[in-house]
């Protein structure tokens, strides 16, 4: 990708990379990480590349079930967030290095 001076780095974070809560602070911790590291990164890039930080939303996942416990089957299902999701980071190009985004949706 740096020979060619092309490509996406997409870094999945989330919205608790971005604030906090309680009872998930190590989480939140790593996703603070995920953002951080993707901000430098994204000022070491050749032109031409990009680093983004993504947070996908809050999908229907084991994990949201572990977080949510039952409230958790009234998120978005894995397989509809990827109808929105995979065009929308196939869409990500050079001019949005260094950008927090978040899937619509």
């Amino acid at each position: 990708m740096i020979q060619k001076r092309a490509g996406i780095i997409v870094n999945f974070s989330s919205a608790w990379g971005r604030s906090t809560s309680p009872d998930v602070a190590p989480y939140c911790a790593t996703k603070w990480a995920v953002e951080g590291l993707t901000q430098s990164l994204s000022q070491e890039l050749p032109q031409g590349m990009a680093a983004v930080a993504l947070n996908p939303g809050i999908i229907h996942t084991e994990m949201l079930e572990t977080c949510f416990g039952e409230s958790a089957a009234a998120y978005t299902p894995l397989q509809q967030w990827v109808q929105s999701a995979v065009p929308y980071i196939l869409n990500l190009g050079a001019r949005d290095n260094g950008r927090q985004l978040t899937v619509p949706g």
